[in-house]
């Protein structure tokens, strides 16, 4: 195994979307509300990287690949967007009752290869479908990541709807049992967790509530998906939690498999992050 490749890997990987341990960095979102009422109504959004969940003191989110859908499926406007040292901030106009939602999401192909002695990484721009000719003749020991990195919020005028929770069939998607803004402390909810548009069992799951910076105990709730992709949390209180998602880690057996020529196929790497928002009964 290639073990510079990894760790290599391995670091994109945490500064992408990744479950952390506690002591690391966290990329998250906080609407202001997400359930709100009326005829004009607006959200502001604080978006960061930071140690203690939902409190500004690492880096602000970067915001280029962000986007906002209202519950028809058309696109809107994100607006008033500001990066500060520590966090960066938008605004979204809800002007549709249902259901919204904001999400920033990136994909990547990563990797490495062995060309004259030497472990050369692959160039940017690379992908699946022009992976073979960013590799050299003569390449050995060809290691890919293909990821996909999912960071979403919903909020919710009037009724909730469902309408944008169709599933793209790309990287990590939730499908709600329960609805994410119809969570109360003290009930379970159940959540669907695709793969690229499948169910899928196995996939780590870990919710930690808000607030963190203030309480001795990270309140950490480990999961794992079902045979059908589920899981079922009861909500412990009211407040914010942090849901993160990812497809397993799996390790090589040290020297397993010689070096080749052709790539191999991708190693399948994929992270979802969403805030959710719990009432009190």
């Amino acid at each position: 195994m290639n073990k510079r490749f990894w760790g290599f890997a391995a670091t994109a990987a945490l500064v992408a979307l990744a479950a952390v341990p506690a002591s690391a960095h966290r990329q998250w979102m906080m609407p202001s509300s997400t359930v709100l009422s009326g005829d004009d109504v607006w959200v502001t959004v604080d978006a960061a990287v930071s140690n203690d969940l939902f409190y500004f003191e690492h880096q602000p989110m970067r915001l280029d690949a962000l986007k906002a859908w209202a519950p028809d499926g058309t696109e809107a406007a994100i607006e008033n967007k500001a990066t500060g040292r520590y966090r960066s901030t938008f605004d979204v106009h809800l002007t549709q009752k249902g259901t919204w939602r904001i999400a920033s999401v990136s994909d990547g192909l990563m990797g490495s290869y062995d060309l004259n002695g030497k472990t050369e990484r692959l160039p940017r721009g690379t992908t699946t479908a022009n992976l073979a000719e960013k590799i050299p003749a003569g390449a050995t020991n060809v290691q890919t990541a293909e990821s996909n990195n999912r960071n979403e919020i919903f909020v919710t005028v009037g009724e909730p709807t469902t309408t944008l929770f169709k599933p793209t069939g790309k990287g990590i998607e939730l499908v709600p049992v329960t609805h994410p803004n119809d969570l109360i402390s003290g009930e379970a909810a159940t959540f669907q967790f695709l793969l690229d548009g499948k169910p899928t069992a196995g996939l780590p799951v870990t919710i930690i509530p808000g607030g963190i910076r203030y309480r001795d105990q990270l309140g950490q709730i480990d999961l794992k998906t079902d045979a059908e992709g589920k899981v079922e949390v009861t909500w412990p209180e009211a407040g914010m939690y942090w849901v993160n998602v990812t497809t397993p880690r799996s390790e090589r057996p040290e020297g397993e498999g010689a070096p080749e020529a052709a790539p191999a196929a991708p190693q399948r790497r994929a992270s979802y992050v969403t805030t959710l928002e719990v009432m009190a009964p």
